[in-house]
């Protein structure tokens, strides 16, 4: 599949930003979305979908857009996530990455299948950071500046190995679970959080000799 371009913004009123989020699907951590409003003429070379980029060129690709492009970010917490849901604190991410651009959009460009309730005109598109180079911008964004924050509570929360697996669920962080139990950013909302948490507490209260009601 060729690289993503601009034929997908050609129709749409300027400015265009591009939006996509990242971490939706870990057991920790923040979920983070990114807008972007790339200049045309000083688009850095090799911008395509975060996911198929290694770390190196990530980086690389983050620090040059920072220079030529107007990013704003936006982020939603563990306690929204878990009050919200993933979606919708999704939804609010990427709310607030545009507003943070500090610009009026033209049309927002976001990937995936549904935009926020908005008041910008928007459209969804499926696959959206494989075909548009603003929403792919955006991806590289998002996913660099969440790692970033995994990357720090790794330092706060050693053993779970965030620095690697981001948050997500490997085998390395489901025995860190097991062995060290959850911290404030698990999102309790999440099923295997859930059951870890419930199996902790069955644990501690088998050894206290207390009876854990069923539930329903």
């Amino acid at each position: 599949m060729p690289p993503p371009c601009f034929k997908i913004e050609k129709p749409f009123p300027e400015p265009i930003v591009g939006v996509d989020e990242a971490g939706r699907g870990p057991l920790a951590g923040p979920v983070v979305a990114a807008a972007v409003v790339l200049d045309r003429k000083r688009c850095p070379r090799g911008i395509d979908d975060s996911k198929k980029l290694c770390l190196e060129v990530r980086e690389s690709l983050y620090g040059k857009l920072a220079q030529v492009a107007r990013v704003g970010v936006g982020v939603a917490t563990v306690e929204e996530i878990d009050r919200f849901n993933i979606f919708w604190a999704t939804m609010l991410a990427m709310t607030r990455a545009v507003d943070a651009l500090g610009l009026e959009p033209g049309t927002v460009l976001v990937d995936g299948n549904r935009c926020p309730d908005w008041r910008y005109p928007s459209r969804a598109i499926v696959g959206g950071d494989a075909k548009s180079r603003s929403i792919a911008a955006a991806s590289i964004v998002a996913k660099v500046t969440r790692d970033r924050i995994m990357a720090d509570h790794a330092g706060e929360h050693p053993g779970y190995g965030w620095e690697t697996n981001r948050g997500y669920g490997t085998p390395e962080h489901y025995r860190a679970l097991d062995r060290l139990g959850l911290t404030p950013l698990h999102r309790r909302s999440f099923a295997p959080v859930r059951q870890h948490e419930l199996a902790l507490r069955t644990c501690s209260s088998a050894e206290a000799g207390v009876q854990i009601p069923a539930q329903d």
